[in-house]
């Protein structure tokens, strides 16, 4: 299946071009790319699923709520946990001088969505300038960019291989409660280096990260309107109350205030 992302890759460093390129696409298999840059500005998320986000500092777990902003020049990489249902938008180098100077994440709003998603719709193979109902779409996707609170990057991944055979299959099956020394001997690590080397290589321990991996995953359970008490089962919480006052420690408030705010 063609993928009308990888289609706009011949468009993205030309100086040329409508201020906004965009393009979605919905893959029955991953979708990946190797370490990169191109020369216009990026923002890009996906519709359904986690996304693994490289940058220099690190790899991140980003969940569907959320979309990654990449300024002009910035090496990064990419890859989603399972089929790839997504979408990226291109920013003109020119129009990025207001927008985020550095790497982060911003809260999708439902505006910013729709926009993106009519901007998906538009011919990828075109460098013509935006019409005017175009360019007010162009120009909505801009200021949500510069306006939207800036979220804090999702989840760091281990750099060891071992951690990330751990970390994935963590993050495909949150509910799994082997111990860390059963996960240790799984990986063919020491548990003393995979618990030493989760903090050095993530900043959480083993416990925190798992339980952060479970909590990035209840943001898209809420965002798609499962019932708290599913969410909490599903993530392999013994009861809802464990799950929501996790919550409530990491995000400062319940999750149906959260799925309120949403």
């Amino acid at each position: 299946m063609s993928d009308p992302i990888l289609q706009l890759r011949d468009f993205v460093d030309m100086p040329a071009g409508p201020i906004v390129l965009a393009a979605g696409a919905s893959l029955e298999e991953e979708l990946a790319s190797g370490p990169h840059r191109h020369a216009r500005g990026q923002l890009f998320g996906s519709l359904r699923g986690l996304l693994s986000v490289g940058l220099e500092n690190g790899m991140w777990i980003v969940p569907a709520i959320h979309a990654v902003w990449l300024p002009p020049h910035t090496l990064h990489s990419g890859r989603s946990h399972g089929p790839y249902n997504g979408w990226s938008v291109y920013v003109a180098e020119a129009a990025c001088a207001d927008l985020p100077q550095q790497a982060c994440t911003i809260r999708i709003s439902g505006l910013l969505r729709e926009a993106v998603l009519r901007a998906c719709s538009w011919a990828p193979d075109s460098l013509e300038p935006l019409g005017t109902a175009r360019s007010h779409v162009a120009a909505l996707i801009l200021e949500e960019i510069r306006s939207l609170p800036v979220e804090p990057f999702g989840l760091p991944l281990p750099r060891d291989p071992r951690l990330q055979r751990i970390a994935q299959a963590l993050i495909a099956d949150p509910a799994d409660d082997r111990d860390l020394q059963r996960w240790a001997d799984w990986a063919g690590v020491s548990s003393r280096t995979l618990s030493r080397r989760f903090v050095l290589e993530t900043g959480f321990n083993f416990t925190a990260w798992r339980q952060r991996a479970r909590l990035m995953r209840s943001l898209e359970m809420l965002a798609a309107g499962m019932p708290v008490t599913a969410i909490a089962l599903d993530l392999g919480y013994s009861t809802a109350s464990a799950f929501i006052g996790l919550f409530r420690r990491s995000f400062g408030e319940t999750p149906a205030a959260y799925r309120a705010r949403l």
